[in-house]
Parts: structure tokens; C-alpha cells; sequence
């Protein structure tokens, strides 16, 4: 006598049991996380759009604000950020030395520079100094997103017609356009605080030098720009920054 097989299952419910099990849904540890960003930047109304459109973004976190280089760097390894956005000019050392000091302590977080000062001239110190992009503040909501998300990929990102210039430079088959071009970093800095109407106390206490190093700088200066006295060179300089400050947006 056969045993008995007992009730059939309905065959839906048996084609049911014979489905492979999926795996389940992913772990919260398995989901991609947003990425967070260290914003750096001295004007609080600057910050808190910049944080905004971040934080707008299913990918995108803006974890932390700052306004200083020294504020920035004591943050990083609180917020272990993925990426510093940062403007050039800020209060005491200005950001180039931010984006070298990030480079030599945080190797792994890379920089972008947002900033209302002309590519042009800017954006070619910036890369030497370590940022992986630079864009001017001007080229709106888009574009930053996207300059955000190509550095956070591990490219590089500047403008199309920067683009070029920068092949050109670091290729060297182009020589400096403009005199102000050939001022080394520390130089640049100093040149741009004479142009603000610092003096060389003020400038020496700022950059944390000694007042008889800002009198080295200047006398390169003069030298690089061919200029023929330090009244020569204020001139210059006092034009020089104003003219910057009408070309920014």
C-alpha cells in the first residue's frame, strides 16, 4: 500500500516555494552615502546658499561651515570630510595655503576652489597649490554641482576655455602672459595686501612673517614688475586690486 501523499499545494503557491529567494534589500551599511563637504568661506550669506544647494541633493552633504584656514583644518578630521570647497580670499592666511596645507596633512581629500576671482589669473596658482578644480562663482548653480561631482570622481575641473591655458602651462609650451604671473605664491599674497592698503607690519603680522621677510617680498616684487620705487609699486598694486574688485560679480 502506497503512503499516502497528503494534500496537494495549489500550484501557485507551489511555483511560490520553487522561486529562488531573493537576497533581501541591502543593508543601511550597503547604500551609497552621501558624500560630505567642508564649505570655506569668510561670508556667512555665501556659506549658507552654498550649504543649501548641497544639501538640496540626494548625493550631497554639506557636513560642515567654516570661515577660517585655521577653523577649516581643525574640522577636517572631525568631520572626515570627502571634499573642502573653499574661496581664495579669507581672513589671515588666504586659501592657497589652505589647499597646501589639506594636500600635506589630508592627501586623500581633494580641494575645489569657488571663488569670484578671474580663472584666468587664479585657477592656474590654485592647481600648482593642490586643488583639483576651480570655479568662478559667476557660472551659477549647474555648474558648481557638477564641478563638485567630476572632482569627487578623482578628475580635475575647470572651464573650457581654462582648459586650454592650463595644457599649455603645464605642458610648457606657453610662457606667462601677464607680469603679475611670474610672482611666486607668497609673493601674490603679498602683493594683493599692499594692494588693499596693508602696511608691511600689518602684512607681516597676517602671513605670520617677519616684517624684514615682507621688505624681501616687495623688493622682488618691484623687481618682477619692473617697477621703479615702493610708491611705484603701491600704485600698482592699489590699481591692481580694484580693478579685480570691479570684475567680480
Amino acid at each position: 500500500m502506497k503512503p499516502s501523499k497528503g494534500p496537494r499545494l495549489p500550484p501557485a503557491a507551489a511555483k511560490e516555494l520553487r522561486r529562488p529567494k531573493p537576497a533581501g534589500k541591502a543593508p543601511v551599511s550597503a547604500i551609497a552615502r552621501r558624500k560630505k563637504l567642508l564649505l570655506v568661506d569668510d561670508h556667512p550669506m555665501m556659506r549658507a546658499g552654498l550649504a543649501g544647494l548641497i544639501n538640496s541633493q540626494a548625493d550631497l552633504e554639506a557636513c560642515c561651515e567654516t570661515g577660517t584656514v585655521a577653523e577649516a583644518l581643525a574640522e577636517i578630521p572631525k568631520c572626515s570630510p570627502d571634499l573642502v570647497v573653499t574661496d581664495l580670499t579669507l581672513p589671515g592666511r588666504g586659501g592657497l595655503e589652505l589647499i597646501k596645507d589639506v594636500k600635506a596633512l589630508h592627501p586623500a581629500v581633494p580641494v575645489l576652489v569657488i571663488s569670484m576671482h578671474d580663472e584666468m589669473l587664479h585657477a592656474e596658482r590654485a592647481l600648482r597649490a593642490g586643488a583639483r578644480g576651480y570655479l568662478m562663482k559667476e557660472a551659477g548653480a549647474e555648474k558648481m554641482l557638477e564641478a563638485i561631482r567630476r572632482v569627487l570622481s578623482g578628475q580635475v575641473y575647470v572651464s573650457e576655455r581654462m582648459s586650454a591655458k592650463i595644457f599649455d602651462i603645464f605642458s610648457g609650451r606657453r610662457s606667462h602672459n601677464s607680469p603679475i604671473e611670474k610672482l611666486t605664491d607668497r609673493e601674490f599674497e603679498v602683493f594683493q595686501l599692499i594692494g588693499q592698503g596693508k602696511t608691511t607690519r600689518s602684512i607681516a603680522q597676517q602671513l605670520n612673517l617677519s616684517s624684514k621677510t615682507v621688505d624681501v617680498h616687495r623688493g622682488h616684487i618691484k623687481e618682477k614688475l619692473e617697477l621703479p620705487d615702493v610708491t611705484s609699486l603701491v600704485r600698482h598694486a592699489v590699481r591692481w586690486v580694484e580693478t579685480q574688485n570691479a570684475d567680480a560679480p
